[in-house]
């Protein structure tokens, strides 16, 4: 286990690109198993989770080459469905929650899609109902086993069916539009997500001859085809690297520019960074934060109540950034309530910024008042264990912005999502270093 030293209350100048998008990634990586053909795919990011992904794909019989940094080709033309019923399976697809979707393309191609129950962030329940109901809608027969904790669907041949989802779940939207764009006939799924990331799984597939409509929205009507070609697809920046990478710059009063950040596709982040006080503007596609040197200021609502900003699916705010406004709101002017509607354990990590001097009331698991020091308070150096991913990063950024060093344990975690982040940090001037155990 890693360790990363921070010594923090150094001002950071420079530009960064945010990496290709992990949640895209594993969408992306998963659909390479719905056609024999040649696909190339640009902008991966050389993170845990992605990397594990690709391996598991290896072992499945895909055939990997990197062309590239970040480039790759993949063919599934001789996929090794034995695999999938090995105990070897059953201990590389717990890895990494990411892993669920290969059912849906394996079912639709193949008429079998097994996973054992997944892994990932320590962040509360997350069903996996919604995928394998949708999957049943279809025609497919469902099978668990309790004491393996493993899952099964088989279908000799899907059809296509009109199904409401229960809940918006990105990751079981993209399994089952994986699954019926080789079902027979026509699928109608409301209630879809419809995420950025959603919509560029949405759009590689048409362009593999699949006939998605109403791409963007919640409403996507799948017309069933014979079989799927090969593409080529990049990958869309990551949109919670970039949010970071915004709130990094506040806390740290840093002047910073962060490139390609595909803005059409950022949704109400800026604005919601701006809630709080930061100045955030656009030139061209890039995104230029101004050294916050007076600081920043929470606005509140029209009526003169506390500012309240809550995570909602597309398009409302994106749950993985929910822990970067909390950090960065603990030095604002003013005060904040921050609540986590979509998952119920994301907002432990607040005990450590509270050792490091912040003001924050945990309310109950899903909701926090922030009261912000206005840089009057600098937070205090500690030593810290990464939780998860976006806690982790929020915890970084507070060391960074802290006086004093700090160290975090557990970065693994940290890596799972984010490239080379201490190298990258380096470069903009952040005094931080990677101690291996």
């Amino acid at each position: 286990m890693g360790t990363f030293i921070i010594e923090g209350g150094h001002q950071l100048k420079g530009s960064i690109q945010p990496q290709g998008a992990k949640n895209e990634a594993l969408q992306i990586l998963c659909a390479v198993l719905l056609t024999p053909e040649l696909i190339t795919i640009h902008n991966i990011p050389n993170i845990v989770d992605v990397n594990k992904l690709i391996e598991l794909l290896k072992k499945l019989g895909v055939k990997i080459e990197n062309i590239g940094k970040g480039s790759y080709t993949f063919q599934a033309d001789e996929v090794n469905l034995p695999y999938l019923e090995s105990e070897q399976f059953k201990i590389d697809g717990r890895g990494l929650r990411g892993s669920i979707m290969i059912v849906g393309p394996l079912l639709a191609r193949f008429g079998k899609g097994y996973i054992p129950k997944p892994g990932g962030d320590k962040i509360g329940r997350r069903r996996l109902d919604t995928h394998f109901e949708g999957l049943i809608n279809l025609g497919a027969k469902f099978r668990y086993s309790k004491e393996e904790q493993f899952y099964g669907v088989e279908a000799e041949k899907l059809k296509g069916t009109y199904m409401l989802l229960e809940e918006a779940s990105v990751t079981g939207t993209a399994n089952i539009v994986m699954a019926a764009v080789l079902a027979e006939g026509q699928t109608t799924i409301y209630n879809a997500a419809c995420e950025p990331y959603l919509q560029q799984l949405c759009k590689m597939l048409n362009r593999m001859g699949a006939k998605i409509s109403g791409v963007g929205s919640n409403l996507l009507v799948i017309d069933g085809v014979e079989s799927l070609g090969g593409t080529d697809h990049t990958m869309l920046p990551d949109m919670i690297e970039i949010g970071s990478w915004i709130g990094l710059a506040a806390m740290t009063k840093s002047e910073l520019t962060i490139t390609n950040v595909s803005w059409h596709d950022l949704g109400v982040i800026p604005a919601t960074f701006r809630k709080l006080g930061i100045t955030v503007e656009k030139r061209g596609d890039d995104i230029f934060i101004p050294a916050h040197t007076n600081g920043y200021e929470i606005q509140s609502f029209i009526d003169g109540s506390i500012l309240n900003i809550s995570d909602a699916p597309w398009p409302g705010f994106t749950p993985d950034l929910l822990s970067i406004i909390l950090v960065v709101a603990t030095q604002a002017r003013g005060s904040v309530l921050i609540h986590q509607k979509m998952f119920e354990s994301r907002l432990f990590f607040v005990d450590k910024l509270i050792d490091m001097g912040a003001k924050i009331i945990l309310c109950d698991p899903h909701r926090a008042t922030v009261i912000g020091h206005d840089f009057k308070s600098t937070l205090k150096a500690t030593t810290m264990t990464s939780p998860d991913i976006r806690a982790g990063v929020s915890l970084l950024i507070a060391a960074l912005s802290a006086k004093g060093t700090s160290s975090i344990q557990n970065i693994e975690q940290i890596d799972r999502g984010y490239e080379h982040i201490d190298e990258r940090l380096r470069a903009i001037g952040a005094k931080i270093t990677r101690v291996e155990d």
